[in-house]
């Protein structure tokens, strides 16, 4: 056996040399970029505003126009004009332009409502509450992350306007990680943009009244899917090879020796039991929810109830356990709903969610919805 001599050389550690003394680290130019940044984009929501035409017909209700065509109308929510103002003048030498900032906002709802319009004709009917909850939702976020956006670009002007002198370093500082984390927020509310283009796109829906036809001919197709792969791999165990395996297509058959080939496996067979194992837990799921859906057809609709101002009315038409409020309830009440999956739908004027059990454990547990007795 050969043998392999390393020569190690080791160099004699020079004398430490004294440490310098840190020199601060300038923040001025780090401030003048970010500030310059921050009046680029206000120059920039400013200009595009002034290029959106918008037709009024009353407070908050606007007509949305896709092209030359009108699509509905729709509520916005307000803008703090007084505020923009001062983040305006708190980063830029440009006048502000009155309403520029409302326009701005609306003119990101325009494009959000074109969207949902948009899927609403490739979907059927029963989503289009869905949509306008996603866009209502889209509209009210986006309102209250402009008006945020606003009020801490107002809270410290930028340097390129006050000058050096006294300027308070530790304030921008703060307003800097203010800006980052909303720059978080308004990605997030554009990932609803992400949730108006799926709906209707996905699995089986409840709301479909051919619910339980499709949910059976999904359930047959993975019960022959399972069939076959549990007779490939009888096969493969009598022969040692799918050479002459007729049970799926060449193509099919083809694949499977690659996979075989090419990656790690727990055993020597076609489909490993972990495979077959899911695909049962799919199969037991799709028969229970079959199940539930006969259930809810076959037995008599709860029943809804009236609590101290307003009602909880069990909708089996629209599918929908919907909550009707005499007068409009407060911000924690709003939160509360929406955190027990309830969302608003304009179009009927209801906070509503899927029929359900779950829904109907959640309307009992929220504590302003409790039963009075008549």
């Amino acid at each position: 056996m050969e043998s392999t001599s390393f020569t190690l050389s080791v160099k004699q550690e020079a004398a430490p040399r004294p440490k310098r003394k840190a020199k601060k680290r300038a923040v001025w130019p780090r401030l003048l970029m970010r500030a310059f940044l921050a009046a680029v984009l206000l120059y920039l929501g400013i200009m595009i505003a002034q290029s959106v035409s918008i037709h009024t017909t009353g407070a908050g209700n606007v007509i949305l126009a896709a092209g030359a065509e009108e699509v509905k109308i729709m509520t916005y929510y307000p803008i703090n004009e007084d505020t923009a103002k001062r983040a305006n003048d708190a980063n830029s030498f440009r006048d502000y332009k009155p309403g520029s900032a409302t326009a701005a906002y609306r003119a990101e709802v325009d494009k959000a409502a074109a969207l949902a319009e948009k899927q609403k004709a490739k979907v059927d009917p029963m989503h289009h509450d869905k949509l306008d909850g996603l866009l209502d939702r889209y509209a009210h976020r986006l309102a209250d992350y402009y008006n945020d956006y606003y009020r801490n670009e107002a809270a410290c002007p930028s340097i390129l306007i006050t000058g050096g002198s006294n300027f308070p370093v530790a304030k921008k500082e703060k307003q800097n990680a203010r800006r980052d984390t909303l720059a978080r927020e308004y990605a997030d509310i554009q990932g609803l943009l992400r949730k108006i283009e799926s709906v209707g796109m996905g699995g089986i829906s409840a709301d479909d009244p051919n619910a339980i036809e499709k949910l059976e001919e999904k359930l047959a197709r993975l019960e022959r899917t399972q069939q076959t792969m549990k007779d490939i791999n009888a096969y493969y165990r009598k022969h040692g090879t799918l050479d002459g395996c007729t049970l799926a297509s060449e193509e099919v058959i083809r694949k499977i020796k690659a996979d075989m080939k090419s990656s790690w496996r727990f055993s020597d067979k076609p489909f490993e039991s972990y495979t077959l194992s899911n695909q049962n837990a799919e199969i037991r799921r799709l028969r229970g929810r079959i199940e539930e859906l006969r259930k809810q057809k076959t037995e008599p609709p709860p029943a809804g109830w009236d609590f101290d101002g307003g009602e909880v009315v069990v909708s089996t038409s629209a599918n929908r356990l919907q909550i009707i409020f005499y007068d409009k309830p407060d911000d924690d009440l709003r939160q509360e709903l929406k955190q027990n999956g309830f969302h608003w739908a304009p179009s009927v004027g209801v906070w509503q969610r899927q029929l359900t059990k779950n829904a109907l454990y959640a309307a009992k547990r929220i504590e302003a919805l409790a039963p009075v007795e008549k």
